[in-house]
């Protein structure tokens, strides 16, 4: 898996190796392909973002999927390529030597997905709110020393207010 072409073996010999791109008509090919070599079972090295399209694509084309952590897949002997890998990992699924990662189902996925969006949110808004009362300091606004929360209600009405030009700064100093 890579973020600009993504290769598969369905063999041991180099004529079993084939690139595909990234793009969608890429990823609806590639099953395809699999499947006109008779294909059923992929195994795949988990590489971040870059699998994800691609796991999709296979799994709603009715593939039974390996996703597998990349330390399991680790070939020490040779030099790295990316068609040497995907051979490696063929040879060690046609072997029946690869466990497939842990893969939640849909909706627990759903719900990790929606509690990192709130994470993320969350500390969104306390790094803007840090940044307010910093650039505020630097005008000479001291509402932190005035208001509990500069994010709060009273603290984004005084903000809005110097925004306005209707407060003095030297009324916080």
């Amino acid at each position: 898996m890579g973020s600009r072409s993504h290769y598969v073996a369905i063999g041991q010999e180099l004529k079993d190796v084939k690139q595909f791109g990234v793009c969608a008509q890429d990823l609806r090919d590639l099953p395809k392909w699999l499947r006109q070599n008779n294909i059923n079972s992929v195994a795949m090295e988990s590489t971040a973002t870059y699998c994800q399209n691609l796991f999709v694509e296979l799994l709603n084309s009715g593939f039974e999927l390996i996703l597998t952590c990349g330390k399991f897949t680790k070939n020490i002997n040779r030099k790295k390529t990316d068609v040497l890998d995907c051979q490696w990992i063929q040879k060690m699924h046609s072997l029946g030597l690869l466990t497939s990662s842990f893969l939640p189902d849909k909706t627990t996925e759903r719900l990790r997905t929606i509690c990192r969006h709130r994470t993320n949110l969350i500390y969104q808004k306390a790094d803007c709110s840090h940044k307010m009362q910093k650039f505020l300091k630097w005008l000479n606004f001291r509402l932190n020393v005035v208001v509990r929360d500069v994010a709060g209600s009273t603290g984004m009405k005084i903000i809005k207010d110097i925004c306005r030009g209707n407060l003095d700064p030297n009324s916080f100093a």
